[in-house]
């Protein structure tokens, strides 16, 4: 696959992006490269197109397909396997959310539940128990909010997106303020 500059350069961006989110740098590459190409890659391909070993293509695409934000195909005639991202940004975005939710917010939960639970019964002071009451109470709320949220077709989370700023704005009182016009840049 031929990379144009600009593609280079999303590649280049999405490899330092991930490695800022706590993933491999080559491993968000990987799956920049899947996410531009319009048609499905094998891993000779992706290590060919962006000079990477194979045996890193493999453990990258290992890691991806844990993530589950890969799919596995395979072509008639053909031994290889073909590698394709999941569908759309927001699909990735849902995956990545999802996956980070099982495991580090539903553990942490867990954890928060079984503290708050030991905290009752040891010489842990009031004020520490109700603190750590609080960050339980809101990190559950804010998961079941999630789960809510994550039942509603596409179209209806695209629309609350979409409004979200209106919302808030309206709850905070900005949205009954007059708004200022902003003045013309003059050359």
């Amino acid at each position: 696959m031929q990379l144009s500059p600009s593609m280079q350069e999303f590649i280049l961006h999405w490899g330092d992006m991930g490695s800022r989110w706590g993933l491999n740098r080559s491993v968000a590459q990987i799956y920049a490269l899947l996410h531009l190409s319009p048609d499905p890659l094998t891993a000779e391909e992706i290590a060919g197109t962006l000079n990477l070993a194979r045996s890193n293509i493999s453990n990258g695409l290992k890691e991806l397909q844990a993530w589950k934000l890969v799919r596995t195909t395979r072509q008639l005639g053909d031994r290889r396997d073909y590698f394709t991202s999941v569908g759309d940004i927001f699909d990735l975005v849902e995956t990545v959310i999802e996956a980070r939710r099982e495991r580090e917010f539903a553990p942490t939960l867990t954890a928060l539940r079984d503290i708050q639970g030991q905290a009752e019964g040891d010489d842990t002071p009031p004020e520490v128990r109700a603190r750590i009451a609080e960050t339980y109470e809101v990190m559950q709320t804010l998961d079941g909010w999630y789960d809510d949220i994550s039942q509603l077709p596409r179209a209806s989370k695209l629309s609350l997106l979409r409004i979200g700023s209106k919302i808030g704005a309206l709850l905070s009182g900005d949205a009954l303020k007059p708004k200022k016009k902003k003045k013309k840049a003059t050359s």
